[in-house]
């Protein structure tokens, strides 16, 4: 297990996740949702829900929205959320795919297209680009969780594959078949994270020069206003620097 990285540019920025509360509430509420379709609707018996929960309670969302995404499993609305992944290219020659849960294909595909296409990228055939990840078990935490080497032994201790350590919090990496009793376990000694998940680690980072910086900036912000898209992973590595002369 390995120590730090600029894991915080590879998700979708900090930043763009406080703007609009309400939409990230929808996604959230979504994720929910097909969770608790997926299995039982019980946390405690069903890992994908209990993570989408701790998501969401992460974000503030309210226990009365919560709950309501859960019973909403189980009405007969008719809303049936089919979950779809989208890969393609990005300025800079960045790779993206971008992972989303839509009630209809057609109205997503064209919007990704669109966000894509407008913003210097380039949608791709399936399998594209997701052959430069590794498809790895995530489990977020603050800063606050406590300091680098704490996390480390306890991640080393839970069984987990790898830690990143930033001024933004802990991102650590497990196996798909480790990740619900990696969770578990570091419960027990961080406490509750901020979500855990299912994810996307580029082998390799592309560092982005300003110019393509910007029009990348703007494509990750387009998929993040879709309501369907749900997260949009990449393998670019902006410098600081230049995120500042952007902000």
């Amino acid at each position: 297990m390995a120590g730090h990285s600029k894991f915080k540019n590879i998700m979708h920025r900090k930043g763009a996740q406080d703007k609009k509360r309400s939409a990230a509430f929808s996604k959230l509420s979504r994720e929910i949702t097909v969770a608790a379709k997926s299995g039982l609707p019980d946390p405690d018996m069903n890992a994908r829900l209990r993570s989408a929960i701790i998501a969401a309670r992460a974000q503030s969302m309210p226990n009365d929205n919560i709950q309501r995404a859960v019973l909403k499993a189980s009405g007969t609305d008719g809303e049936n959320y089919e979950e779809i992944r989208y890969e393609g290219f990005g300025p800079g020659g960045v790779s993206l795919i971008v992972d989303a849960l839509t009630d209809n294909r057609n109205r997503t595909a064209t919007n990704v297209r669109l966000a894509f296409s407008k913003n210097g990228g380039n949608l791709g055939a399936g399998g594209s680009v997701s052959h430069a990840f590794d498809r790895l078990g995530l489990v977020s935490y603050p800063a606050k969780a406590g300091d680098p080497d704490t996390v480390f032994e306890a991640a080393l201790e839970a069984g987990a594959q790898d830690v990143s350590s930033s001024e933004d919090g802990h991102e650590i990496w497990t196996d798909i078949g480790d990740l619900h009793d990696v969770a578990k376990a570091l419960e027990a000694t961080l406490g509750e994270g901020e979500g855990a998940k299912l994810a996307w680690r580029p082998q390799v980072m592309v560092t982005v020069d300003e110019k393509d910086a910007a029009n990348l900036m703007k494509l990750l912000d387009a998929l993040d206003e879709d309501d369907d898209v749900q997260t949009a992973w990449g393998n670019y590595d902006v410098p600081d620097e230049v995120m500042e002369r952007l902000q």
